[in-house]
């Protein structure tokens, strides 16, 4: 069974005192239903210094777990803001940069997009009524496949298309909603598949042809 490495959100619970790395039942659930199996990695695997001015991050324990897990693909999961919570940047940074390396096929679902596309130079920007709500896609014609409405749950947006990346799919008021690369099988998604009930066939689709390397 294809072993999917999924990234974790970062919860604060004042309550209890605790910094939880959590993700939705939904998004496992959604991956089982495609046929694979969901490994959620804890961001406590990246050790950060901060010397004066530089931030160090160390990452033997993560690559000590990558090792050991061998996964077959990468989902960088929804939540969270870029900066709000350094180490879950961190592996996710080095997650990338470890399925480049290997050639392993990335999702990057809402902030796994954006992240993704900083990782590779790119921009963000906030964006307006994309809370809550739902889109008309425009989509790349010459590449069928894609959901014609998708919901929205992002105050970030791409500024513009990241280096050696190419816009898929933009929403009825003109932000960029899905990206692909060009040599690698990596793709990014805005919105949220695993949110939508009954889970849509297009992205269930997509992702199956991804991780199984058939894009």
């Amino acid at each position: 069974m294809i072993k999917v490495v999924v990234t974790q959100r970062v919860d604060y619970i004042k309550g209890y005192e605790e910094t939880r790395d959590a993700v939705d039942q939904k998004l496992s659930e959604w991956l089982v239903q495609a046929g694979f199996f969901p490994v959620p990695i804890s961001n406590i695997l990246v050790v950060i210094h901060n010397n004066k001015d530089t931030q160090v991050n160390e990452q033997p324990m993560l690559q000590n777990w990558l090792s050991a897990i061998k996964p077959n693909a990468v989902l960088l999961s929804g939540g969270n803001d870029i900066g709000e919570f350094p180490q879950r940047d961190a592996t996710e940074y080095h997650l990338l940069n470890w399925a480049k390396a290997q050639k392993v096929p990335v999702l990057g679902i809402c902030k796994g997009m954006q992240i993704m596309a900083v990782w590779a130079g790119g921009k963000l920007v906030k964006v307006n009524n994309h809370i809550s709500t739902r889109h008309q896609l425009n989509t790349d014609k010459l590449d069928g496949g894609w959901p014609s409405e998708v919901n929205s749950f992002h105050k970030w947006g791409l500024d513009s298309c990241p280096l050696h990346f190419e816009v898929k799919a933009r929403t009825d008021d003109g932000v960029i909603e899905a990206i692909k690369h060009n040599k690698l099988p990596w793709e990014g998604w805005m919105w949220h598949p695993e949110r939508d009930s009954p889970f849509g066939e297009l992205e269930m689709k997509r992702v199956k042809e991804l991780f199984n390397g058939k894009d």
